[in-house]
């Protein structure tokens, strides 16, 4: 059964926030917001479940999930290598919406997808999303929307699109824009810009002069 919290209230806040942890080890899916956009996430180091967020979107394993984490201190966890590039991205713009591509260690046992040895890490700023994080770990996550339809910037527009694909629905009310995240290449020599994002270029440059910009 799919269940969604209106997490305006305190009370259906903390029950959410337990029941959508309960569902995350149990391998199911659940919708969280972010600072950009509504997301679907599943435990990251679930095969099965990552396997289902992507079937959940009609999407292929040539495009992997990135993952989302509560903490700086979780990307050296997960990454091979952090560039100080990279540390200063971090310091520059987490939490919010620049998602970072790095070599991940080779010792995780996870299957995101067609990665060739990478990962898209990102920490959100959205405090629900956060206490989500925190209870489970890392989230391979994707916006939660069907592949090539608007990602939604409201619980109720991914619900019609996911519907009961999802076991838990956490509805943060309406997001603050419908601009993904920016998303920067660090597993290279040079520092290369993705996806441009809800980050201006400019901002990005300023930390890191280097960053190409195809």
């Amino acid at each position: 059964m799919t269940l969604r919290f209106d997490c305006s209230d305190p009370s259906a806040r903390a029950d959410g926030l337990k029941e959508a942890a309960a569902a995350v080890r149990r391998g199911e899916l659940v919708v969280v917001p972010t600072d950009t956009v509504y997301g679907v996430a599943a435990d990251a180091f679930d095969p099965k479940a990552v396997a289902a967020l992507l079937a959940a979107k009609g999407r292929g394993r040539h495009k992997p999930s990135p993952v989302l984490v509560d903490s700086p201190d979780a990307l050296r966890e997960l990454a091979d290598e952090v560039p100080d590039a990279a540390r200063a991205l971090v310091d520059a713009f987490w939490p919010g919406g620049l998602t970072l591509v790095v070599r991940h260690r080779a010792s995780l046992d996870w299957d995101l997808g067609e990665t060739g040895g990478t990962v898209a890490v990102r920490m959100p700023d959205h405090p629900l999303t956060l206490d989500l994080l925190a209870a489970t770990g890392p989230l391979a996550v994707s916006s939660a929307n069907l592949t090539d339809r608007p990602s939604p910037q409201d619980c109720e527009a991914a619900r019609a699109m996911l519907g009961d694909a999802v076991a838990v629905y956490l509805d943060g009310g309406r997001t603050a824009g419908a601009v993904s995240s920016s998303i920067v290449d660090l597993s290279g020599d040079v520092p290369v810009l993705v996806r441009d994002g809800v980050l201006p270029v400019a901002d990005l440059r300023a930390v890191v002069p280097d960053l190409v910009v195809p």
